[in-house]
């Protein structure tokens, strides 16, 4: 039975990133809408989800739900939830790889459902013990892509070429110093606010992730001058709690402006799309682990919660090896 078409739920208003009502165009019955929109809220307030996460497990949600009342040939209830069997997971998993989805798409698709419906189960909404059974399709493990040392070095170098004006490009220097200098994510680097902004001589930065996790960074002379120059320069003016890092207009700085400068830096610099700015992120790891930087204080300081996360930092630090090894020694010949 062919999908009614689905209205897009992330986006009823570009300027409402918790989507608002959105679960009324969810195809579902009252009980389930209002679980659901229960469930974001939870997500939000007690999980901390950022905006990003709360759409991303949104889409996965409808996509789901808007299947199913296709396959069933009405809206779901939370009754019907815990009615469903392992077959009709596969379905909707089946529909997936018809529709060209991507592995990696309907892993993530899957882990938002189990989630809800643990959720659910916790609360005493429904419970299925079917979606346990299925397989989380098998993904290729991507290997991050590290700029070299120099090449990291030319971007915070050459992003003030790009700036607007004098205090814009001392702004962009110094959050891709968070990046590649801290190790920070870009969300971590434009969260923080003026309070939080490091003083001359300081040491360490605490850092706010995901999940709400804090961790402290070591900071780089270079880190701190950078922020202090641009604070100097910056023609605006905040308490504490201001945002650190603001846009052309006084605004907080958004990470799609920062992309777009990486963007154009590619160009200028002639380097590869893998170049962005969480590559300046894998760039910091992968740099510590060639210096001979402990495994597991890396994963302190990128603030992954499992090992194997970090450790994938390793295969790139082995490649890389490997590439000089090939290129270089008289004896590498003989392994082709």
């Amino acid at each position: 039975m062919a999908q009614p078409a689905a209205k897009n739920l992330s986006a009823p208003d570009a300027g409402n990133t918790d989507a608002g009502n959105a679960d009324v165009l969810i195809p579902a019955a009252a009980d389930l809408r209002q679980a659901i929109a229960d469930w974001r809220t939870w997500l939000r307030d007690e999980k901390r989800g950022s905006p990003h996460t709360l759409l991303a497990y949104q889409h996965d949600l409808q996509q789901f739900l808007t299947f199913l009342s296709a396959h069933q040939g009405k809206a779901a209830s939370l009754s019907d939830l815990s009615t469903l069997a392992a077959a009709d997971f596969r379905a909707w998993l089946a529909a997936r790889a018809r529709d060209g989805l991507e592995r990696s798409s309907t892993a993530r698709a899957l882990s938002s459902l189990r989630g809800f419906f643990r959720w659910l189960t916790k609360n005493g909404l429904a419970e299925n013990a079917a979606l346990t059974t299925l397989r989380t399709p098998k993904v290729a493990r991507s290997v991050p892509k590290a700029l070299t040392a120099a090449e990291a070095g030319e971007v915070v170098d050459a992003v003030a070429e790009l700036s607007d004006g004098d205090w814009s490009g001392k702004r962009d220097c110094a959050v891709l110093l968070l990046l590649y200098g801290c190790g920070l994510r870009i969300g971590e680097a434009l969260a923080l606010t003026r309070g939080e902004a490091p003083k001359p001589g300081q040491e360490a930065l605490l850092v706010t992730g995901k999940g709400n996790k804090q961790r402290m960074v070591p900071l780089l002379p270079v880190v701190t001058a950078a922020i202090a120059d641009y604070l100097t320069a910056c023609p605006y003016r905040g308490d504490a709690k201001a945002p650190l890092f603001l846009g052309q207009r006084g605004g907080p700085l958004g990470a799609r402006r920062v992309q777009e400068k990486m963007r154009a830096l590619r160009g200028l610099l002639g380097l590869p799309e893998s170049a962005t700015p969480h590559a300046l992120r894998h760039s910091f790891a992968t740099h510590l682990l060639a210096g001979g930087g402990d495994l597991r204080a890396i994963q302190e300081l990128l603030g992954h919660a499992s090992l194997s996360t970090t450790q994938r930092y390793t295969e790139v630090d082995v490649a890389g090896l490997l590439e000089v090894y090939d290129r270089a020694h008289p004896r590498a010949r003989t392994r082709r």
